[in-house]
């Protein structure tokens, strides 16, 4: 039988993965400011046209515009973790799924002992199981 298992990949920061991660978060936080820009001129556009409440107009356009800063505030808060991030370290970089074998007799800890793939500049360089 098998069984679908959560693996997570790891990274270990190098000054080109480090470059990468800076430029995806700037990138990032540019969208969310351009969107944030593009929601107060459609809020104004829309407070000119009538028959439209201009409070319930500005309350759901001020909450989207809320969202998008809080966003921007934590891409922020990773910034600044990713400045204090020390070349050589590891990071938890995101999760996939496998496939495990399961047999009778199989030790169940081991199957479900932690599993990970470790890459460095997208380059797999070990398996732990």
């Amino acid at each position: 039988m098998k069984i679908i298992k959560k693996v997570l990949i790891k990274q270990i920061v190098t000054e080109k993965s480090k470059a990468k991660l800076q430029t995806n978060f700037d990138q990032h936080k540019m969208r969310l400011e351009q969107e944030c820009q593009q929601l107060l001129f459609e809020q104004r556009k829309l407070q000119n046209k009538t028959g439209i409440s201009k409070q319930e107009v500005t309350s759901r356009f001020q909450q989207e515009i809320k969202n998008r800063k809080e966003k921007m505030k934590l891409l922020d808060f990773k910034i600044e973790q990713l400045d204090m991030l020390e070349i050589g370290s590891e990071i938890v970089e995101s999760e996939v799924e496998a496939l495990v074998e399961v047999d009778v007799g199989t030790h169940w800890n081991e199957i479900m002992d932690d599993r990970a793939i470790v890459i460095k500049d997208d380059v797999v360089i070990r398996i732990d199981e």
